[in-house]
């Protein structure tokens, strides 16, 4: 969230008003938020900044939470530190902020002109605490008392999280975090029925997590099919749905090259090996789904193909940098097929390595608009040539198959 190269922001009298009331708030302990919008900065993720104060042990700081397109950031700051960054921020990067303390409001504006407005507003003294310890701030997409949580064996008979359990927990989360946004983005959230296939599901944690989110947090009725290759693990996750009365979650044996689906609104493949994942983009492309989620796992199609320049031997000689190539390869030409398949897509880090090696996320949200793909088309022919690529599994199965819905 730090600006990459800070510059100086001219002195307003309003500005300097401003940032001294928002000290002020902090120093006496009635500061509740404050909230940068009107986002006109560089980073293409983020969308606002939400401060607020916490307490860390025996130090009081404030909490910025960068809401960014695929999911949030937090990073803790002292008073002086935030204020500089306020200083540096709002005028160039924020163009509306809103400070809210226990007893007013104060909202500062700056217009294209560059003009500084401030207004301020009184308010009903607030009965809630300005301040909440750590562990109390930590926004959750996911309720640890979700019956079936327990289940499935990541909760206890009382609710508490089992300790094993805690990085599926932590991931269970993030993965709902990322799929919330882009069920808002895509204005699925307005539709009355969805219908999700979740491929390789497993286990099923975030099957059901998914069914749970839809369905209870967002108020749809929505259609969960999870389809896994293993009939035991098919037959104990059916078991548990109908255990837990979740009418609309059904799970079937199958896997993602065989599997006839139609109508899907959002398709969901992690940890699909090799060209598994090239299977599970393209059902979900000719399925018309809205968002499609893939963590991919192994790259080995391409790895054989790679005719890297002479420059790169000397790095390329180490297996794991070879590898590294690789995977940056197939997962960047997926991600340009799906650009040139009508969809606006980001790779990014799924959840931190110390959860999982398998974090890469490819998410892909089907554009409303269209437009011109030439200049996709190209880059993926170019890249193709500069590297030797004479086959891709995904390009060759958009260009054979006809479309199923």
């Amino acid at each position: 969230m730090t600006p990459i190269e800070p510059i100086a922001v001219p002195t307003d009298p309003a500005l300097s008003e401003f940032i001294d009331l928002f000290r002020q708030a902090f120093t006496a302990g009635v500061l509740v938020r404050l909230l940068l919008s009107k986002y006109q900065g560089q980073d293409a993720e983020l969308q606002r900044v939400q401060i607020r104060p916490v307490q860390l042990k025996n130090e009081l700081l404030l909490s910025f939470l960068a809401e960014n397109r695929t999911f949030d950031t937090t990073k803790n700051y002292t008073l002086p530190q935030a204020c500089d960054l306020l200083t540096e921020w709002i005028g160039r990067d924020f163009y509306n902020v809103l400070l809210e303390t226990q007893s007013q409001e104060v909202q500062l504006g700056i217009s294209k002109k560059g003009k500084v407005l401030l207004n301020k507003r009184k308010i009903a003294l607030s009965k809630a605490p300005a301040i909440l310890a750590h562990n109390k701030e930590k926004h959750r997409f996911v309720e640890q008392s979700r019956p079936y949580l327990q289940a499935l064996g990541i909760t206890d008979a009382q609710g508490q999280l089992i300790p094993s359990m805690s990085k599926k927990w932590k991931q269970i989360n993030k993965f709902i975090e990322v799929l919330s946004k882009a069920i808002s983005q895509t204005g699925l959230a307005q539709q009355q029925a969805l219908h999700v296939a979740d491929f390789g599901s497993g286990k099923a944690y975030l099957t059901f997590a998914v069914f749970d989110y839809l369905t209870s947090t967002l108020g749809l009725k929505a259609q969960v099919t999870g389809v896994e290759l293993r009939q035991p693990l098919v037959d104990l996750c059916n078991n548990t749905a109908r255990a837990l009365k979740l009418d609309g979650l059904q799970f079937e044996q199958g896997d993602v090259k065989h599997f006839k689906a139609r109508g899907i609104n959002v398709m969901i493949a992690l940890h699909a090996c090799d060209t598994a994942t090239d299977y599970a983009i393209h059902m979900g492309i000719r399925t018309g789904a809205e968002i499609i989620m893939c963590s991919p796992c192994c790259h080995k199609e391409l790895r054989p193909q790679l005719l890297s320049p002479p420059v790169l031997s000397p790095l390329l000689v180490h297996g794991i940098h070879a590898g590294q190539q690789a995977e940056m390869l197939t997962d960047g030409l997926r991600a340009l097929l799906l650009e040139a398949h009508g969809y606006d897509t980001q790779v990014f880090e799924f959840i931190s390595l110390e959860h999982t090696s398998k974090n890469k996320m490819i998410l892909a949200q089907k554009r409303k608009k269209p437009k011109d793909n030439k200049a996709i088309l190209a880059q993926i022919a170019e890249l193709k040539a500069f590297y030797g690529i004479k086959q891709h599994c995904l390009e060759t199965l958009l260009a054979s198959a006809e479309p199923t819905s």
